[in-house]
């Protein structure tokens, strides 16, 4: 599974194409479908992004937790898996941005892709500043008492 690390911020073109930057490329390269997926997250006004085997997992999780019936499972998979695009680079590197994940992002000149792991997002430049800023002094306080960082053990 690819592995998503750092922040770079980069040009949206006229027709909401934007390169992917490099080091994730190279994340995906070995994947069965080298490229990406994107998304739109649940509670964030940006896209997330992963490659396939991400979603492959959390599909089979979905339907392995709650069956394939359970209206549980199926809003969850209607909301992600139904509304993500699958999306392969160009000779330079760019992917089009759906204009649904763009405009719920409100993403338009630039786009800041995010490691956070297994995933990244993309944010407008604007919008993920303030996250970063709110995101770090909430990391300040509960980080600390996190395993294992130390809530969960004992010296």
């Amino acid at each position: 599974m690819a592995f998503f690390l750092s922040t770079f911020t980069n040009k949206v073109d006229k027709k909401g194409r934007v390169s992917v930057p490099a080091q994730f490329r190279a994340a995906v390269s070995s994947s069965h479908f080298p490229g990406i997926v994107l998304y739109r997250p649940l509670n964030l006004p940006c896209i997330e992004g992963s490659d396939i085997s991400f979603l492959e997992q959390l599909s089979d999780r979905l339907y392995g937790d709650f069956g394939p019936f359970d209206p549980h499972q199926m809003s969850v998979a209607t909301a992600i898996l139904g509304g993500a695009a699958q999306l392969s680079f160009d000779p330079e590197g760019r992917i089009a941005l759906p204009g649904e994940l763009r405009s719920n992002a409100h993403i338009e000149n630039e786009a800041t892709f995010v490691g956070i792991g297994r995933k990244f997002q993309i944010w407008s430049s604007d919008a993920y500043k303030a996250h970063h800023a709110k995101q770090m002094a909430v990391a300040e306080v509960t980080a600390p008492g996190l395993p294992p960082f130390g809530g969960g053990e004992q010296s």
